[in-house]
């Protein structure tokens, strides 16, 4: 019993342990180690170990689940009709490239946002560990978004001009939804500063799996 209740209390997290407490993947706590993100080292057996109080300091505050992003099938459908609204006649395309996408493509790279929005969605309306994961995903996605516009000849600037337009779109839908909801100040600020927090996190995936991609 001695031996269980000294392990329990020890300083060290494993990796497996430290990803289950943040509830991530333990690929991508991996990531923001070898990224210098998260602090750890490798024992002389080739073992990563985490400082048990680095590891809680970063676990999301408790809050409950949010009751007020229901209808995401409609927000999502509100978003979409945004970003991806026709440019007005005569104006001409920044990118030739995108315009001339087939209808195919173009289907693509909108199912492929759609996901996206929703995992995003996803991840501001679950308990802290789900959506932890949710954003893990989304993340995931973006880097997909980015590989798939870069193989289909988009530019990197059409590509970013597409993601901030679907960025505006996303928090003008937060703001309504704070309004229908009839939020407080301070849980509309922390829905739409949360909402923000993870849009740059998915800006850096999408540039990043854009750039692998070229590379």
């Amino acid at each position: 019993m001695g031996s269980l209740t000294s392990h329990a209390r020890s300083p060290w997290l494993s990796l497996g342990e430290a990803s289950r407490l943040l509830g991530i993947t333990p690929g991508t706590l991996r990531k923001w180690a070898d990224h210098g993100d998260v602090a750890a080292f490798v024992t002389p057996g080739g073992h990563r170990r985490f400082p048990r109080s680095a590891i809680e300091s970063l676990v999301p505050q408790p809050r409950s689940r949010r009751p007020i992003l229901t209808g995401l099938t409609a927000s999502a459908s509100r978003v979409t009709r945004a970003y991806l609204r026709p440019r007005q006649p005569g104006r001409p395309a920044n990118d030739p490239r995108i315009a001339a996408l087939t209808e195919a493509e173009r289907a693509d790279l909108k199912d492929r946002g759609r996901r996206l929005l929703l995992l995003l969605l996803d991840h501001l309306n679950e308990a802290p560990r789900t959506s932890a994961v949710k954003l893990v995903e989304a993340e995931d996605q973006a880097a997909q978004y980015g590989r798939r516009a870069a193989a289909l000849g988009a530019s990197l600037s059409a590509t970013l001009e597409a993601f901030v337009r679907f960025r505006g779109a996303f928090t003008a839908e937060l703001a309504a939804i704070a309004r229908r909801r009839r939020l407080d100040t301070r849980e509309a600020t922390a829905l739409l500063v949360e909402g923000e927090g993870a849009v740059d996190r998915l800006l850096v995936a999408l540039t990043s799996g854009y750039t692998a991609e070229r590379s």
